[in-house]
């Protein structure tokens, strides 16, 4: 009976005619089997939840004021505004394609509502959410049908939008009556529910293999499918209008005026909160509650600092926290792969999973062992000539002979 190759192997002949199988990675998988750990996630986000308690507890001690009243709402209003915009700069990277333009879509989203604001939410918003969503579906659409890096594709949208908020020389006064104070509590929670469920949702081992397709397993340049490029696509999408309604948000709760800059600083920030969160630099891996804890702790930062008297400066903030979550970018990729069984292998879920995606050889049928050595081992011992007789016989007619 003949071999036949399985899935994900292929078969090269060499020059001498032999037909060998080699594995290679099956690319409808992302090449890695079993099922995340999340215990890494765990460790982590419990440890930021104490960082938000001892931050808490020292606002509180400081400056207690600013847990109270309309200081609350306000502050957990800013919650909400960074978490969207923390939320988009996950979802583009937990798809393998980070959105660099995230901040300067959320100034113009800004100086929009401030500028049209006062022709009331509905009507100033709805026209810049259209625009966000085809400026991130022409992102998208060159992302997935070049196959091309989105952070290159996204670039080029952050010249786009900057030149949009280059037209105005000076800071723009919100005209809208809009105070998103008043429902401070409503949004936290909604955003809470969103960040949560999303992460659980995320979690989920079916939808994490799906959501990170566009993670290379091997050539970045090999396309990766069209499943993967429908959801990178609405990824970027999703991204541009959460940073755009982050935007918004922000101008609204904010001291009346928009200053007009390139907002890359705010991009640098959100990205930074996201890896800080548990979101891999690399793609497809995240936490649960990680996201909703690390905007908690830099709002608390941001307030507690002015409290104490000091300059809060986004750059540091976003430099250390990127720097801080590329470490746990490294924790996550080390101990949050599957895990290896005796034989070195990842854990495989379903039967045949792991033979699929890690493409094992199987060996031929009726395959001979290996042969014996063709000589034995020779003894020290004088050996005894089994041709003696037949020499002794020969001499012997020899003899007679003469």
């Amino acid at each position: 009976m003949g071999y036949e190759p399985g899935r994900g192997e292929s078969v090269h002949r060499e020059q001498s005619g032999t037909t060998v199988a080699t594995a290679v990675p099956d690319e409808t998988l992302d090449g890695e089997p079993g099922p995340d750990r999340v215990a890494v996630h765990v460790a982590w986000e419990g440890a930021l939840a104490a960082k938000v308690v001892v931050l808490g507890l020292l606002l509180w001690l400081q400056s207690p004021q600013e847990l109270r009243g309309n200081s609350l709402r306000e502050l957990l209003v800013g919650v909400v505004g960074l978490g969207l915009l923390a939320l988009a700069a996950g979802v583009s990277l937990r798809t393998a394609a980070p959105n660099l333009a995230i901040g300067p879509v959320a100034v113009a989203g800004a100086l929009h509502f401030a500028e049209q604001g006062d022709r009331g939410v509905v009507e100033s918003v709805l026209p810049a959410l259209v625009v966000a969503t085809v400026g991130g579906l022409a992102v998208a659409l060159f992302v997935v049908l070049l196959h091309v890096p989105a952070w290159a594709a996204s670039l080029a949208a952050v010249a786009a939008v900057v030149v949009y908020i280059d037209q105005r020389s000076l800071p723009v006064t919100v005209q809208a009556d809009y105070d998103p104070r008043t429902g401070a509590y409503y949004l936290f929670a909604g955003f809470a529910a969103v960040a949560v469920l999303g992460g659980l949702f995320g979690a989920i081992r079916s939808v994490r293999r799906l959501v990170g397709r566009f993670r290379p397993v091997d050539d970045p340049a090999r396309r990766r499918g069209v499943g993967a490029a429908i959801v990178t696509a609405g990824a970027l999408t999703v991204s541009t209008v959460l940073a755009m309604l982050a935007g918004v948000l922000l101008a609204a709760n904010g001291s009346g005026r928009v200053v007009p800059d390139a907002g890359l600083d705010w991009t640098a920030l959100a990205v930074g909160m996201a890896l800080l969160g548990g979101t891999s630099a690399f793609g497809r891996r995240g936490g649960v509650s990680g996201t909703l804890l690390v905007v908690v702790l830099v709002n608390l930062l941001f307030v507690y600092t002015e409290a104490a008297g000091h300059q809060v400066n986004r750059w540091g903030i976003a430099g250390a926290a990127i720097g801080l979550g590329l470490v746990v970018t490294r924790l996550v990729e080390t101990y949050g792969r599957p895990r290896p069984t005796a034989e070195g292998r990842a854990e495989t879920g379903p039967p045949g999973d792991a033979s699929i995606s890690a493409g094992w050889t199987l060996p031929r049928a009726g395959t001979p062992a290996a042969w014996p050595p063709a000589m034995p081992a020779r003894s020290t011992e004088e050996p005894t000539d089994p041709w003696g007789r037949w020499d002794g016989e020969r001499d012997r007619r020899r003899d007679d002979s003469r």
